[in-house]
């Protein structure tokens, strides 16, 4: 039980990377609160939890609504004390090329990526900062975070901001017990990627299988997808490290894409 007694908030945990993030912590020991924009399918994702034996509750967040972020994070202090984990996963996408991209498509992809990142972190922040208790902070960023693909500019500006984020995290919060890291994988078959392929298909006018063979896995070493375990794993290997050795770090996790 690496999450033995800690509390976990993770945002977009309703599905996909969230979600299964969510049900490795819980399996580790940790409370975990389900916090999702589709409150219904974030109390699915806890009532399943609860069902194999862990401990979770639902809650409705919206990222980009400043009240609505610290009002959930009060929940969480009433209820269990306060955040000991928090992750920064709540994401969208837009695929359009840059002189086609409308300014409020990159303000909403924007938006929830990084400024609801912010929000995120902040109010975490309070709660881990009080009482000299400490925490990790999560982000999922991307490779994106590390290189460019075209057509999802906005996407790739916010996952590269992530890391400025995660890194100046690392740096305020180390003399309050902080650490903060920034997890980067490469592409995972979610609802988020799932949705992209004809898109980009179209796009690029190519097939769908040639979008997942020759645009989302050309890098790899193996032609494979990341799995929702691996990521996962990674982010509880990462909130169940013991110092601060490994803080302000980009991990990336894509099966050979992208080397650092």
């Amino acid at each position: 039980m690496r999450l033995a007694d800690r509390t976990a908030l993770i945002t977009g945990a309703a599905q996909g990377i969230g979600r299964a993030i969510a049900e490795h912590y819980a399996r580790e020991g940790a409370r975990v609160v389900i916090a999702d924009l589709n409150l219904e399918a974030a109390s699915a994702t806890a009532e399943a939890i609860r069902g194999a034996g862990g401990e979770a509750m639902a809650l409705a967040m919206d990222v980009t609504n400043e009240q609505m972020v610290d009002d959930g994070f009060a929940r969480v202090a009433e209820a269990w004390g306060g955040v000991d984990i928090a992750i920064a996963n709540a994401g969208i996408q837009h695929i359009d090329p840059v002189h086609k991209l409308a300014y409020s498509d990159w303000r909403k992809v924007v938006d929830v990526h990084l400024n609801g990142a912010f929000l995120v972190t902040r109010a975490a922040l309070n709660q881990m900062y009080d009482g000299g208790k400490g925490g990790t902070m999560l982000y999922m960023g991307s490779v994106h975070s590390v290189e460019a693909s075209p057509l999802k500019s906005p996407y790739v500006a916010a996952k590269h901001g992530l890391l400025g984020l995660c890194r100046a995290v690392a740096k305020e919060g180390a003399e309050q017990g902080v650490r903060s890291n920034i997890i980067c994988p490469g592409f995972v078959r979610t609802p988020l990627v799932e949705k992209q392929i004809p898109e980009q298909a179209k796009e690029l006018g190519i097939t769908e299988e040639e979008v997942i063979r020759n645009v989302m896995l050309k890098n790899t070493v193996d032609g494979q997808f990341t799995t929702l375990e691996d990521v996962a794993e990674l982010a509880v290997h990462l909130a169940a490290f013991p110092s601060a050795a490994l803080t302000g770090q980009s991990i990336v996790v894509s099966h050979g894409w992208h080397m650092q």
